[in-house]
């Protein structure tokens, strides 16, 4: 440009100057007005700044602290609590998941914060705390259960990696660098590997467990839920929605199209939309429950689909009924996953 040092323009009556960064070409207001004397400033400037960045010495914040490259950063001065900028990432990421994969993952990362403490400041959490953490769910007693009143200890190795990768997908947002938001300057999670998983080998159940198991059900219901899902390799939720309405006993088939969770999706992936051919073992037992929940009045549920806000009511006849056999009068019309342990 006529009249101007290289890299230097007008800028509304003042200058500006550009540079290439970190690949990318660079625009900066100086606030000077349009003048010979501060043109050739500008262009000495300028020149400073290319040899600091062609030595690997150039800070960009020191000659340029209000730049509009550091106005989304958070101030480096004030605690943000980590509950804060994980519910904020669990906002942003929802669009992204299924809804049942949202609750699992907010139940998750509740249950993470809480043992690290969902008011800390998140600068002040170092890889120690971290490791610690992954040792304590690794090891520590916690509670579960629809009244969270049964205890257990120790977590597998699958399950604290999935709590540690929603932290490490937390503080790569927090992080500066990066994709990341400026609530942090180091990321504490660099390092840390997932835990080793072992390969357990199957233990199926034998021709002689299998009778035994049906004995000792406590009524007919249990028996015949048992016996279906072992002779058709059912997933627990899977057959605590199973309505009538996916069953043809004449074609002997099993349509599965929902697993349940809080919202009765469909499976977790494409291929566990699938149609299970039943062995005559199998037809017998739906004949035998069929005699006991088949006349049973529709349930309504809300049926959430994978897409984002997509659902839609819809009215089914659950072939196993919790309320058939309820001592207390108030289960609902299916089973929950987290009672079948208990029938």
């Amino acid at each position: 440009m006529s009249g101007y040092p290289t890299g230097v323009a007008p800028n509304k009556n003042h200058l500006r100057i550009w540079f290439m960064y970190e690949r990318r070409r660079r625009w900066e207001a100086l606030g000077v007005p349009d003048t010979p004397k501060n043109r050739k400033m500008a262009g000495e400037l300028r020149s400073n700044i290319v040899y600091r960045i062609k030595t690997g010495r150039f800070d960009y914040r020191s000659p340029f602290p209000e730049s509009p490259l550091f106005k989304n950063e958070v101030e480096s001065s004030k605690p943000v609590a980590i509950r804060d900028v994980a519910d904020l990432w669990m906002k942003l990421k929802k669009p992204d998941w299924a809804n049942s994969s949202y609750v699992t993952t907010e139940r998750r990362v509740r249950v993470t914060l809480d043992n690290i403490g969902n008011s800390r400041d998140i600068k002040s959490i170092m890889q120690k705390d971290l490791l610690n953490l992954r040792i304590e769910l690794l090891n520590g007693s916690y509670f579960t259960g629809r009244k969270m009143n049964i205890e257990k200890k120790g977590r597998t190795a699958a399950t604290v990696n999935s709590s540690m990768s929603d932290l490490k997908a937390i503080f790569a947002f927090a992080h500066r660098n990066g994709n990341g938001n400026g609530y942090i300057e180091a990321n504490p999670m660099t390092g840390i590997k997932p835990l080793k998983k072992s390969n357990k080998r199957p233990d199926p159940m034998t021709r002689e467990e299998f009778p035994r198991l049906i004995a000792g059900c406590a009524n007919r219901q249990n028996a015949n839920m048992w016996s279906l899902a072992i002779l058709t390799g059912l997933r627990h939720g899977e057959i605590c929605v199973l309505a009538w309405e996916d069953i043809d006993l004449e074609a002997k088939t099993i349509t599965v199209s929902r697993n349940l969770t809080p919202q009765a999706p469909p499976p977790k992936t494409e291929a566990g939309n699938r149609v299970i051919c039943m062995i005559d073992a199998a037809v017998e037992v739906l004949r035998d429950q069929r005699e006991l929940t088949r006349m049973y009045p529709p349930t309504s549920f809300a049926f959430h689909t994978r897409e984002y806000g997509e659902w839609s009511e819809d009215q089914k006849i659950f072939v196993f009924n919790a309320s058939l056999d309820s001592v207390n009068g108030r289960s609902g019309a299916y089973y929950l996953t987290e009672s079948l342990g208990h029938i």
